[in-house]
């Protein structure tokens, strides 16, 4: 895990870096500089209605007596795109903006939720999976 981070801390600005050349040698410095800035702007107006949208369907579940996962954990996600559209750069920005679509958001919530019960669901050690545990006793009612 360490490593997958290290690596990722490492090519990320590499890669941003080498984007925002690569821009700047094709559209000219003070364009590329205009253009962060406004992905940004952009990126952030978008999140905020997005936000407001997802806060309220807390709310309207939260007001039914249900449970509002779906929602919070599309809050959460959101919480790392908003971050990810304030570094500067090409490649978070498209991360950020990819995660301001719904569906996208939904369908990636629930794939990282399947492969974390998967996980969850793998034997360590060829021991048994948490609640298919048989245990032995006695049982006595005393009333």
């Amino acid at each position: 895990m360490f490593r997958i981070l290290f690596a990722l801390f490492l090519l990320i600005p590499l890669l941003e870096i080498y984007l925002l050349i690569k821009v700047g040698a094709q559209i000219g410095a003070l364009a590329t500089v205009f253009l962060v800035v406004f992905t940004a702007m952009l990126g952030a107006l978008l999140l905020r209605h997005q936000g407001l949208y997802t806060y309220a369907r807390v709310q309207q579940a939260t007001a039914r007596g249900e449970l509002p996962t779906m929602a919070m954990l599309e809050g959460l996600v959101l919480l790392i795109c908003g971050a990810l559209l304030l570094t500067p750069g090409f490649f978070t920005d498209a991360l950020g903006f990819l995660g301001l679509v719904p569906p996208l958001r939904r369908a990636l919530i629930i794939k990282v939720l399947e492969r974390s019960v998967i996980h969850a669901q793998r034997p360590a050690g060829g021991a048994q999976p948490p609640g298919q545990r048989t245990i032995e006793g006695e049982y006595r009612r005393d009333d």
